[in-house]
């Protein structure tokens, strides 16, 4: 791999229009679906297929990735196809007329022809395009930007916010919108960017609106890249992927429904063989298909910062979790109980308290505010429990969020505490919902107890919610649900339990504000997006205040 040389600085560009431009030039160069497993493929020795993507930005360098196609038989998941040579090009210019970093990655089946370049020697907060060649085939154009330098004085962060994927639910239009905004600095995505059933089996009411690759249940490494293979042939998703650079971590559905370190519910190992083989293949794939680097111990924790205005600690909150309580298997609130692992949670304790940014940012795969689902009448009772993966009877708390961990949130919320730690932002998904929410230390006493930090759950891209569970028009039933959860949880300022989107995080010195969008219905490709609903906290203050109007 040919060093990079370091351009220049360059003037920070109109954001909106060179990332719409990117975006444009991702979908007029990528190739429709049918020619990823046509015979369309046989027609060029070597294509790109799949998009590409750049991630996790650092103040000298920009992860790059790809999937080349080599030939008609080098599907996804085939182990077939020749190992193949792509050069990669960074320019300070669409054009590629200032080529300022350039090499050579030779990719093989062993890889499933994905290809990767860990581009340093950059300069801090400066855009770059990119492509990939081999032979004569030209991937399609992307643009990214590295983050500022560590002591940079940065006025603005804004963030685009998602989770929940379901291919077969419904269309990723939240992507589309995302991509079009170009004023992004990042896409934070928090989970469950595919989902491993079997076709037809979750979240479709009977209804496939486009039927999953491969049909079955993904268990072996062919399988899991085969999925994560038709992910990556939507054109909304590679028109984000291209427009701005991506910061992702997993939660379950990346391995199997309410995952554990030692299993999960959507595993049997009589079935479906050996847990620690099928989470190794599911980790390979990922981190084959994700524009991630690996960090400690082949997982997605990891700390990201954007000069002195904010970090980001990116949490890994199934590799090294106890069994969920309820399953036989102990009480919510043992000591012997974790779920972030011991090493994960000092490491989360010591960069926290180490921070000398004025926000602290944790992506955070479930819920850690505290949620008692009380006096819910039956008929919601138990289309919540389905929607959170939990028996219908008796459901007080879902123990698949930090509800099932007590001591390690109250360790670390005491930990905030103790060392006087402000301006803690958790960002969350999960649970295809949206809510806005202070973290008490101790709920029930809450407001008097005071708050720890604040929580922005973003609700799912496609996944079912409430009303397509019980199959009634948005904001009806649920409104009951809500209503008897915020009486139940005086922190939890607001939730919708209904629509599907996205969030844009927007961050200053002052206030960290997510504005929270819906789409007009997740069956049709050209769904349109609207705002619904602001919600910021104030430097200094650990509370959530509504707003609005988004921020233009």
């Amino acid at each position: 791999m040919t060093e990079p040389t370091a351009p220049a600085p360059t003037a920070r560009p109109a954001r909106r229009q060179v990332i719409q431009a990117a975006a444009l030039t991702a979908g007029a160069l990528a190739l429709p679906l049918a020619a990823a497993h046509g015979s369309a493929a046989a027609a060029e020795p070597a294509q790109f297929l799949h998009g590409v993507a750049s991630g996790d930005p650092l103040p000298d360098g920009i992860l790059l990735w790809t999937r080349v196609t080599p030939g008609a038989a080098a599907v996804p998941g085939s182990g077939l196809g020749p190992d193949t040579a792509v050069q990669w090009q960074l320019a300070t210019d669409r054009a590629f007329t200032a080529v300022v970093a350039t090499g050579t990655v030779t990719t093989t089946a062993a890889t499933d022809h994905t290809v990767k370049a860990d581009v340093r020697g950059l300069r801090p907060d400066t855009a770059y395009w990119y492509r990939f060649l081999a032979g004569s085939a030209v991937s399609p154009v992307g643009r990214t930007r590295t983050a500022p330098a560590t002591d940079a004085a940065v006025d603005r962060l804004r963030l685009g916010v998602a989770s929940c994927a379901n291919w077969e639910a419904g269309y990723f239009s939240a992507y589309r919108h995302l991509a079009a905004r170009g004023d992004l600095d990042v896409f934070l995505f928090l989970g469950d960017y595919i989902y491993e059933y079997a076709s037809g089996a979750y979240g479709t009411r009977g209804t496939v609106v486009r039927p999953h690759a491969p049909a079955n249940e993904i268990v072996t490494l062919a399988d899991y890249r085969t999925r994560h293979g038709r992910y990556k042939t939507d054109q909304d998703l590679q028109a984000l992927h291209a427009a701005v650079p991506t910061v992702a971590i997993w939660d379950d559905h990346e391995f199997a429904n309410d995952a554990w370190s030692g299993g999960a519910e959507n595993h049997t190992p009589g079935a479906e063989g050996d847990w620690s083989a099928r989470v190794a293949a599911a980790k390979q794939a990922y981190f084959e298909w994700m524009p991630v680097r690996p960090s400690i111990a082949g997982t997605t924790y990891r700390r990201l910062r954007y000069g002195r205005l904010a970090d980001l600690h990116l949490l890994d909150l199934r590799s090294f979790r106890s069994q969920q309580a309820g399953i036989g298997n102990g009480d919510v609130d043992s000591a012997d109980r974790t779920i972030t692992g011991r090493a994960q949670l000092d490491w989360l304790k010591a960069g926290l308290a180490a921070s000398d940014t004025t926000w602290r940012l944790v992506g955070n795969e479930v819920m850690i505010s505290p949620v008692a689902f009380l006096a819910l009448p039956d008929y919601l009772l138990r289309p919540l429990a389905q929607l959170l993966g939990l028996p219908g009877e008796g459901l007080a708390v879902n123990v698949d969020q930090w509800d099932g961990y007590t001591h390690d949130r109250r360790e670390l919320l005491g930990h905030l505490k103790d060392h006087h730690i402000t301006n803690t932002v958790f960002l969350t998904g999960d649970i295809h919902s949206a809510w806005a929410c202070d973290v008490p230390f101790e709920a029930a006493t809450y407001p008097a107890s005071g708050s720890a930090a604040t929580e922005f759950v973003v609700t799912s891209v496609s996944s079912d919610n409430i009303d397509d569970i019980l199959k009634v028009a948005p904001q009806t039933l649920s409104l009951v649900a809500v209503a008897a959860i915020q009486a139940a949880n005086r922190h939890v300022k607001w939730t919708d339990l209904d629509s599907h989107g996205y969030g844009v995080l927007d961050i200053t010195a002052e206030r960290a504000q997510m504005d929270y969008y819906v789409l007009s219905d997740r069956t049709r490709p050209d769904a349109t997006a609207k705002w619904t609903r602001s919600y910021r906290t104030r430097s200094g203050t650990q509370q959530i205040e509504r707003v609005n109007a988004p921020v233009n």
